[in-house]
């Protein structure tokens, strides 16, 4: 096998690794990896604005307010208006939301960050050099992308 081949092959792995790992969330969750990440982001910051946690993970705030929307239809969390200023909507978990999260398997990245972290600080470096090689070489700088391993819609420039 020639070793772009063999590149293709490991990057082909990678995609099926986090596609599969996002089934098997929604199977065993109900969720899907940007909905477990929302309920996280507002797990860690009761009353967090749709903003806020649009910012914290890096997807537009009309993609949240769209997860929201799903995740308060299966009353996982509740928008609640502030009392002091009836512009600012905050998010909470129901005690339905908070027993979901406290129950779901972790995120791909998790796994991942905690098996980087532990490698030698120059094969990180090279790790990291070498995937933002591999981003250029297939005209990939440009595209926004958050720190998520993911499948999902990425978020626009205009956004």
């Amino acid at each position: 096998m020639k070793k772009y081949e063999e590149l293709l092959v490991s990057m082909r792995r990678v995609i099926r690794a986090i596609d599969m790992y996002s089934k098997k969330l929604s199977k065993e969750s109900g969720l899907t990896s940007p909905q477990l990440i929302v309920l996280q982001e507002i797990g860690m910051t009761p009353g967090i604005m749709v903003k806020q946690i649009a910012d914290n993970i890096n997807l537009s705030s009309a993609t949240v307010t769209s997860i929201l929307d799903r995740l308060e239809s299966r009353e996982l969390v509740v928008r609640e208006r502030s009392s002091q200023d009836k512009r600012k909507v905050g998010v909470f978990l129901t005690d339905t939301g908070r027993d979901t999260l406290e129950s779901s398997p972790k995120p791909l990245q998790a796994h991942f960050i905690q098996r980087f972290e532990a490698l030698e600080q120059w094969e990180q470096t090279q790790l990291v050099a070498t995937m933002q090689r591999i981003a250029s070489m297939m005209d990939a700088d440009n595209i926004d992308a958050s720190p998520f391993l993911e499948v999902g819609q990425i978020r626009s420039q205009q956004d």
